[in-house]
């Protein structure tokens, strides 16, 4: 009686006024909203992250037989590659190598096994792109590809048995080279205004006259086009026959198009960023196809637009967040041993302060998003496809990436600027905006996607509220919508009185588990989540659906779930790797800067919020002291720094799993080096004490010949390590390099 009450007289005004306040949703953007499913990232949402629920989830880690192929195939590929080689001499990877990815089946690691693949774990997958990384971008990308975006994706989650049977062994043994045509030349990040279009109709294939598709296309930017045998491709589908129905327009539809077909035009190239992976335009003119070709046969008409995002949320959780993850790592492990070995005004550049500064952020940062990458596989591993997720780690994994490569180039100077077989950074740098941009614009994934999708998809009412305004039928309606509503109202006010008692005493009293020296950092989050949550529900209620145009609003609503997001990998890391006493100072700089970062990010809102009531009463409840957390200090730093400068347990954790190699290459010289120069370090402060050169002090008698001989071959390492290329005259302009479209055409 009294909810049927509450319905008819308090519900039914506030439902209408939902009807035009709430953000009303397009067929696309719903179905964006639908792909995947929703995982840690709906905890940090409720305000009230179970912090048990975290801490159960299995620690990401290899099988014996993933570790085998990391340990056995993974670094026979390395060895075999040149990056110089690759990026300046050829173009490309050499032929060998192409043959030994398809031999051990590197393009079918997420291919099960019973259709010839490796089957291998989101981990794994992760850990390979990030090993192959270290060595060569243009190989790494060679190998994400097809185990990312791409048919093989695709065919798992939607294709049909026949499909899957016919498909799925060619593509993991290597037969079929696979690429995925999704960007058109206007649409960009916006997919849903493609012009490629395919039109129902009948045709003659291979001798029969069959139902089929006539496809007309232009797609850029697409990786492994050029070499590649199969071409997954989305365009708008119509039946204007209404051979498949009454509809006309039929929606964004994905197909399977053999390039061996008469139309298909591939094998020109784009030259991205100078990195000289495979990747290229494909155009098609009047290519006809059956209707079979369509993945997942023609019940799968007009659901492209779900399919990709599905598939997306996978993809963009491991392939660029791997490649970051090992751009960080292996400049904290680069950086740090260079740091060492070089020295200026008699003192090795690392032991500057403000040189210490950013190699601190360098190992911190390196810290952090590969706790977040370990975390989000062990999410995709349990089975989800966590879509906020994967765009949260897609956009801050590389634009940390970005931040950790600036440091290093700094700090390296010409060593890294200068060009060469020698400059093991020069080809990470120049992937930065590759990474930033592809697999969706990190512009566009932080203004619009993290929060915009989160607030929706995680949010534990609003999705059930806006699913009850579609209901059709105006009693099923309200009645639904009522229950979402009133719940939602008991979850703000919890939110509120639980983000005003957190934000008065610190969070001290927030729900935290026994995690050692580290627990107060979860109390720390804790009141953070809580502080978000208010947030969000206040910009919702005060802006409704004109909080989707206001994109610096949700941008910054979105900064403070991923800071939640890492550094939850931050805490989940520590834990994992055993409480590691000697990591502390990495977790105390992430803990410290991401505290900073999220209180800045929510003033922010605050000072922008349009509603100035609830700009002032959110200032009150979660920032009552204004905004406290300035960041990590000084000595926290510099301890940070301090771990990456010598060779010790940390500093092996934080470079594991990257590629080395003998004393033959460039980063095994620098490590052979870093070991030599710690070494001779007590017989060098002899010497310094003395003023003296090693020669100076043999003669002397301060030190011996054996000594003597260390130091000098110290010295002499040290001169090779900090050497870089130059060339003979002329060398540089040996040959023509690939010219534009653009360039032919004006000639």
């Amino acid at each position: 009686m009294l909810r049927t009450i509450r319905r008819d007289y308090l519900t039914k005004p506030i439902f209408r006024w939902a009807q035009k306040a709430l953000p009303s949703m397009s067929e696309t953007e719903r179905e964006a909203i639908e792909a995947g499913d929703v995982w840690w990232d709906a905890e940090l949402f409720t305000g009230n992250p179970d912090w048990k629920t975290l801490l159960d989830t299995p620690q990401a880690a290899l099988s014996a037989e993933e570790q085998a192929f990391v340990d056995g195939p993974v670094d026979e590929f390395c060895a075999m590659i040149d990056d110089w080689q690759i990026t300046w001499e050829d173009g490309d990877l050499p032929r060998e190598a192409w043959d030994f990815l398809k031999r051990n089946r590197f393009f079918g690691m997420i291919i099960p096994k019973e259709y010839g693949g490796l089957g291998f774990s989101a981990f794994a997958h992760s850990e390979i792109v990030r090993k192959i990384s270290t060595r060569s971008v243009a190989a790494a990308v060679s190998v994400m590809v097809p185990n990312s975006l791409g048919p093989g994706e695709l065919l798992m989650q939607f294709g049909t048995k026949e499909q899957r049977d016919h498909w799925l062994p060619r593509l993991a043994d290597g037969r079929e080279v696979p690429c995925f045509g999704l960007t058109s030349l206007e649409a960009g990040s916006d997919a849903a205004s493609m012009v490629d279009s395919g039109v129902v109709c009948r045709d003659v294939f291979d001798g029969e006259e069959v139902v089929g598709l006539r496809l007309n296309w232009k797609k850029r930017y697409i990786t492994l086009a050029p070499i590649a045998t199969v071409l997954g491709l989305a365009f708008k589908l119509y039946d204007p026959e209404h051979i498949l129905g009454p509809e006309v327009e039929r929606g964004i539809t994905v197909a399977l198009i053999p390039t061996d077909l008469p139309g298909v035009e591939t094998g020109r190239r784009h030259l991205a960023a100078m990195q000289f992976f495979q990747n290229g335009p494909t155009e098609g003119h009047d290519v006809f196809i059956p209707l079979d070709h369509i993945i997942g046969g023609e019940k799968q008409v007009g659901k492209g637009w779900k399919m990709l995002m599905s598939a997306l949320a996978a993809g963009r959780g491991i392939s660029l967040p791997s490649q970051a993850a090992a751009a960080a790592a292996a400049s904290a492990r680069y950086t740090g041993a260079y740091a060492r070995i070089r020295s200026q005004f008699g003192i090795p550049v690392g032991r500057f302060e403000g040189v210490q500064d950013r190699l601190g952020a360098i190992a911190g940062n390196a810290y952090l998003i590969d706790g977040a990458r370990r975390l989000t596989c062990a999410g995709l591993d349990k089975g989800h496809h966590p879509a906020v997720i994967s765009a949260i780690m897609k956009a801050h994994a590389t634009y940390r990436m970005r931040d950790v490569m600036t440091d290093a180039m700094d700090i390296h100077g010409g060593k890294t600027v200068i060009d060469g077989p020698r400059n093991y950074l020069g080809n990470f740098y120049r992937a930065i905006p590759v990474g930033i941009t592809v697999e969706g614009a990190n512009i566009l994934t932080r203004n619009l996607i993290i929060f915009g999708q989160g607030s929706i998809r995680a949010h534990p009412w609003l999705i059930k509220e806006m699913n009850a305004l579609q209901i059709e039928d105006r009693k099923e309606a309200l009645d639904a919508f009522d229950r979402a509503f009133w719940g939602h109202v008991g979850h703000s006010a919890k939110t509120f009185f639980r983000a005003w008692g957190r934000a008065l005493t610190g969070g001290r009293f927030a729900p935290r588990p026994d995690a050692g020296a580290v627990s107060h950092h979860y109390a720390r989050l804790g009141r953070y989540s809580a502080a978000f949550a208010l947030a969000a529900d206040m910009a919702l209620l005060t802006l409704g659906g004109a909080l989707k145009r206001k994109e610096a609003l949700s941008a910054r609503l979105g900064d403070v779930l991923s800071e939640l997001y890492l550094l939850s990998g931050v805490l989940k890391r520590w834990e994992d790797e055993g409480r590691q006493e000697a990591d502390l100072p990495l977790v105390q700089w992430c803990m410290e800067m991401g505290s900073a970062r999220i209180e800045q990010r929510l003033d922010e809102i605050y000072i922008n919020l349009p509603a100035r009531w609830a700009a002032v009463l959110l200032r009150l409840v979660t920032l009552p002291y204004g905004v406290r957390s300035k960041g990590p200090r000084d000595k926290v730093t510099q301890a940070c720094a301090e771990l990456i400068l010598e060779p010790n347990a940390t500093r092996d954790r934080l470079g594991s799993g990257l590629y080395v190699g003998g004393e033959d290459t460039e980063v095994g010289r620098l490590e052979h080096t870093l070991k030599l120069v710690v070494a001779v370090e007590p017989i060098r402060q002899k010497l310094r004490k003395e003023r003296l050169s090693w020669r100076q002090g043999l003669e002397k008698r301060v030190i011996t010949e054996e000594e003597a001989r260390k130091v000098e071959a110290a010295e002499a390492a040290i001169a090779e390590v900090c050497t870089v290329d130059d060339f003979p005259p002329g060398e540089l302009s040996k040959g023509a390099r690939p010219r534009s479209t653009i360039v032919q055409a004006a000639e």
